[in-house]
């Protein structure tokens, strides 16, 4: 008490500094622990990466779907593909629902259970022969057809002549008639990329993935979009578009790519090599188009004989070879929706 009198400090004064200092220690002591919370919380749940990490395949790894186009255009395209998928050399596929082989492309689908099929949503007829029109009723869909009832060539004429309804109407038609048929596709894509051509589209092609809960082929990395809509000879994303793939609300491919042309079958392969080692870890779909030879293969498509030589890649020895030792992990769109229905709490 001496201490206190000399110092001009009461027993009352200094019991209230204590408390005082103890309060400040108590509230400083309860901001670290929060703050300890806090970090531990974000280390537990660390930003999201690529969605081949969201899906739980192992961290750092090239997970691909090669990926066959346009079956069901034509009977040297699904005679082309058919065999791939029976020696598991490729994992998935998409039938295009307004084309002349697209029932018997789907009739084996269903006599393979296993077999990774899904939709080819199919808004233009570009190849020289056949030409074909819509599933839903013409009358239905106008701006969808030339005035010779065929489907419009390129994308910038049905971004033209099209509405949002008539793009609906067209492709929830398309789903339908494989649901009649008693399949039900794996995944839905978009030949020629169509459905990309303005956000309306967009908005209808992710609204029907999300009704059916069926995965439609999206891409998460903007710039991996923007290379895609480039491929696709379509302007780069606008921000409605961008904000459409952010909130759709099933999986996302983090990149997506072609199989390049070339002059001769040993260039293209040497292409296809050089492709797969350029990848960055994620999810990955590569897309190409196989089709047999026929005497008829020049009629069909200018582009028949890279189709050929892609009908050929897969099942080339030093192919397969290859991919094992990139060590590339192989899936499809069964495995990335089972994977992604155990996401869910």
């Amino acid at each position: 008490m001496y201490g206190l009198v000399t110092t001009g400090i009461t027993p009352d004064h200094f019991k209230k500094c204590v408390t005082s200092v103890w309060f400040l220690c108590a509230l400083c002591l309860l901001a670290a622990v929060s703050g300890c919370r806090h970090n531990r919380a974000s280390e537990k749940v660390p930003p999201p990466g690529t969605w081949a990490d969201r899906l739980g395949f192992p961290p750092g790894k090239r997970v691909i779907i090669f990926h066959a186009d346009d079956i069901g255009m034509c009977e040297e395209a699904n005679e082309a593909v058919i065999p791939l998928l029976k020696r598991k050399e490729i994992q998935s596929a998409a039938a295009m629902p307004p084309c002349p082989a697209f029932e018997d492309a789907i009739e084996w689908a269903k006599a393979n259970p296993d077999a990774d099929i899904g939709l080819h949503l199919t808004l233009n007829s570009e190849m020289k022969s056949p030409r074909w029109g819509t599933v839903a009723d013409p009358k239905s869909v106008p701006g969808l057809l030339t005035p010779e009832g065929v489907l419009w060539r390129r994308q910038s004429e049905v971004v033209e002549h099209a509405t949002g309804d008539e793009i609906e109407r067209e492709l929830r038609a398309q789903i339908e008639k494989t649901l009649r048929m008693g399949y039900r596709p794996t995944h839905l894509d978009s030949h020629m990329g169509t459905v990309f051509g303005t956000a309306d589209f967009l908005e209808v092609y992710l609204k029907l993935a999300e009704d059916y809960h069926i995965p439609a082929m999206v891409i998460h990395d903007p710039e991996a979009m923007e290379h895609f809509m480039k491929y696709v000879s379509l302007p780069p994303p606008t921000a409605a578009q961008k904000q459409l793939i952010a909130d759709y609300s099933l999986p996302k491919l983090d990149n997506y790519l072609a199989i390049k042309s070339a002059k001769t079958y040993p260039e293209k392969k040497a292409l296809f090599f050089e492709t797969v080692r350029s990848l960055e870890p994620g999810l990955i779909e590569i897309i190409f188009h196989p089709q047999v030879k026929s005497e008829r293969s020049e009629s069909i498509t200018a582009s028949w004989q890279q189709r050929v030589w892609e009908a050929e890649l897969f099942s080339d020895p030093e192919v397969q070879s290859f991919l094992d030792d990139e060590r590339i992990l192989l899936t499809n769109w069964k495995e990335i929706m089972q994977r992604f229905e155990k996401m869910k709490p």
